[in-house]
């Protein structure tokens, strides 16, 4: 799927809503998980498990702009 996002953990957290959206294998997906994102320009492949992603979620943003995104990822991982 492509996804547009600002961050490495703003993409994981997009895929994670549009992988429980469609159902693909919502329920084996666990904290140790590993999500891969590559990015299209220039070209990089990163990994992050989805335990680091929910850390990350967890806590505040380093500016009030990062704390909303924040709070905006989280809610719709959790509504799907």
């Amino acid at each position: 799927m492509t996804i547009c996002a600002e961050s490495l953990y703003e993409a994981a957290a997009l895929a994670l809503v549009e992988f429980k959206k469609s159902g693909f294998a919502f329920g084996g997906v666990g904290p140790g998980t590993r999500l891969k994102v590559l990015v299209e320009l220039p070209a990089t492949a990163h990994e992050l498990t989805v335990g680091k992603l929910h850390s990350w979620l967890s806590t505040n943003g380093r500016t009030p702009r990062e704390q909303a995104k924040k709070v905006t990822l989280r809610q719709r991982i959790e509504s799907g």
